[in-house]
């Protein structure tokens, strides 16, 4: 496998990298065993998140003792440096660490600059220099955002969403990023899951220089990935169709799952109704067609189209028009009038 640089950071790591927000859906026991088989295989960058509840405390306990041998980026949603500081030292306390290798401003809808008066970059500069973070990186969602980050100069990673379904436009912005000397870090890159072919994710992956870190929650998942350190996926006509086929498929606005849309003001699962039609043609139907999924897509009949889930959702997506749209498939797939 080969390894990625990020930018001026200086770290140097396998081009293929543990996300640590599913260990949080499972028991510490089973989220230790995994975290230290991604090491044994040849991971060595371990992205987790303060919101990401015991996410932090699963990987602390996972590498105790050989802090020097992995680096770990975590991230803080704080909006003012009182919560910046309150969440950097629950961070470390939870990952049992003194400093953190990357830490992130998490999914930000604005550029902090020094002197913008939000005191937010001058809280990254002092924890720097107290040595408790040793590089400042940035997630973002919104592209016009991650341009702005990219141009900016002032952070040494950015961290945003990059599978074979990225645009024209996501895809400048890693080009951006290299020539910046800014290490970028791909989220997303099985597109919230509705990306099924792992060496085709792979294989793109590395036409580019973005190190990926694949969302981990099984066993026979982290395989897959670990086999990649042995044999690196080319990017090979059957899998440069797989890609096509994808692209023709999922073009146009389509849901992630990221969640960051919810809680619903009428109860609405909004993070997989609104993206049900791909992930019963993706997934074994009956999980999706069961009478659970029917109850929970009926429910998009009460959608009050009060515009909350629109202004919280990082993609700018017209959900209460992209779940009437999976209702109705939905339906047409139940009675039968579509055939999968």
């Amino acid at each position: 496998m080969r390894t990625i640089t990020l930018g001026r950071t200086g770290i140097t790591v396998p081009q293929n990298a543990f996300g640590a927000l599913p260990i949080q859906r499972i028991d510490e026991a089973a989220a230790v065993r995994l975290l230290r088989r991604a090491y044994e295989g040849g991971m060595r960058y371990f992205d987790t998140a303060r919101a990401y509840s015991d996410s932090e405390s699963k990987l602390g306990t996972a590498f105790e003792g050989m802090r020097d041998r992995i680096f770990i980026a975590t991230k803080t949603q704080a909006k003012t440096p009182e919560q910046f500081w309150e969440d950097l030292e629950t961070s470390l306390r939870e990952l049992r660490t003194d400093y953190i290798d990357v830490y992130q401003l998490h999914c930000v809808k604005q550029c902090y600059r020094p002197g913008d008066g939000t005191g937010m970059y001058e809280a990254l500069l002092a924890a720097k220099a107290q040595g408790k973070i040793r590089h400042i990186g940035v997630t973002a969602h919104l592209i016009g955002v991650a341009e702005e980050l990219a141009a900016s100069g002032l952070y040494e990673t950015l961290q945003f969403p990059f599978s074979y379904l990225s645009t024209e436009r996501d895809l400048a912005l890693a080009k951006a990023c290299e020539e910046a000397d800014m290490g970028f870090i791909a989220m997303k890159g099985l597109a919230g899951g509705l990306l099924t072919n792992a060496e085709a994710c792979m294989a793109f992956m590395l036409q580019h220089r973005a190190l990926p870190i694949w969302g981990i929650q099984r066993e026979t998942e982290l395989e897959q990935w670990l086999s990649f350190f042995e044999r690196e996926p080319e990017l090979t006509p059957e899998l440069a169709a797989v890609i096509e086929a994808d692209r023709a498929a999922l073009a146009g606005d389509f849901c992630r799952g990221c969640g960051y849309c919810m809680p619903c003001t009428v109860g609405i699962t909004i993070n997989q109704c609104a993206r049900i039609s791909q992930m019963v043609r993706r997934a074994p139907s009956e999980i999706w067609l069961n009478a659970h999924w029917q109850a929970e897509m009926a429910k998009i009949d009460d959608c009050l189209e009060c515009g909350l889930c629109m202004s919280r959702c990082p993609y700018g997506l017209e959900i209460p028009a992209l779940l009437r749209k999976n209702l109705e498939d939905y339906r047409a797939i139940l009675d039968g009038s579509i055939t999968i």
